[in-house]
């Protein structure tokens, strides 16, 4: 029983992307969020069933990485059917906010500091 469930394990990401390992785009990273298209395109292909997964999830922005954890899939599938989906018009992708570089607070950085020496 063990080895036929590990032997279809390793097959299922495969076939989830017919094969395909690589994103067919880069828009994604762990931190991107996603969002359901709405309304959902009338032209776009039937999408099968962990697209549609992923949709319901996306109903509200969600992350890369919660979608992987939430579908314990690996990211690198589930970036792979983000591609379909976004090439599909289904859904919309936000960049990871810019962090801006300002000059350290550094009463804040004392603060910290003599608050970690008192532990």
């Amino acid at each position: 029983m063990g080895g036929g469930d590990s032997a279809g394990r390793l097959v299922r990401p495969f076939t989830l992307t017919g094969g395909r390992t690589r994103p067919s785009r880069a828009d994604f990273t762990l931190i991107t969020t996603v969002t359901a298209a709405d309304p959902q395109p009338q032209a776009a292909p039937r999408p099968q069933p962990e697209h549609t997964r992923i949709l319901r999830l996306c109903a509200e922005p969600v992350a890369v990485a919660e979608l992987a954890a939430r579908l314990d899939l690996p990211v690198s599938v589930i970036v792979i059917l983000l591609c379909d989906l976004l090439e599909a018009g289904r859904i919309t992708v936000h960049p990871p906010h810019p962090v801006t570089r300002t000059t350290p607070d550094l009463d804040l950085l004392q603060k910290v500091r003599d608050g970690l020496g008192r532990l």
